[in-house]
């Protein structure tokens, strides 16, 4: 039986010398891959009480929407600044060269709503954490944040320490 990291193909030197690239296009663009990706992903919610899923722009989206389908949850869009046309609250961070902004919308979560955060990769935590903070703005919990792939050389979880991470598969290095 195939895992998920059989679907994924490492790409060398991309997008510089010395970085070992993870593509994802190669998981989701097989049907069987793809199934299980979601698959491995539902079951790091098993036990998990949780009202809503949000997913960070745009992997987020191909992973969370289909979760959130089979859950029966709503979901909830984390985009990039300027993107949502209704009320928002935003959250800036740092990227390695320069400066991001992630918005929901301001009614997307009530107040004591437990949030599943999802997105495909979890590399230095910061859009994760942004989009965590902005949850917890509106008044919402973070029950657990999950991810199809870890970078653990990058160190996300000590950015994202005291909350719950889960992946699916980690690579040691970067």
């Amino acid at each position: 039986m195939k895992k998920v990291e059989d679907y994924i193909t490492t790409i060398p030197d991309f997008p510089e010398p010395g970085i070992m690239f993870r593509d994802i296009t190669s998981v989701i663009q097989d049907a069987d891959g793809l199934k299980l990706a979601i698959d491995e992903m539902v079951k790091l919610l098993d036990g998990v009480d949780f009202d809503v899923i949000a997913g960070a722009e745009s992997r987020g989206f191909i992973f969370g929407m289909p979760i959130a389908y089979l859950l029966h949850k709503p979901f909830v869009l984390v985009r990039k600044a300027g993107k949502l046309p209704r009320e928002t609250v935003s959250k800036s961070y740092d990227l390695e060269y320069g400066q991001a902004t992630i918005e929901i919308h301001k009614d997307a979560v009530k107040p004591g709503q437990k949030v599943v955060l999802v997105d495909d990769l979890i590399a230095t935590g910061g859009t994760m954490k942004a989009a965590a903070e902005l949850i917890e703005e509106l008044g919402g919990k973070v029950e657990k944040i999950i991810f199809l792939m870890e970078l653990a050389g990058l160190k996300g979880r000590d950015v994202l320490k005291g909350y719950d991470v889960a992946s699916v598969v980690s690579y040691e290095g970067k």
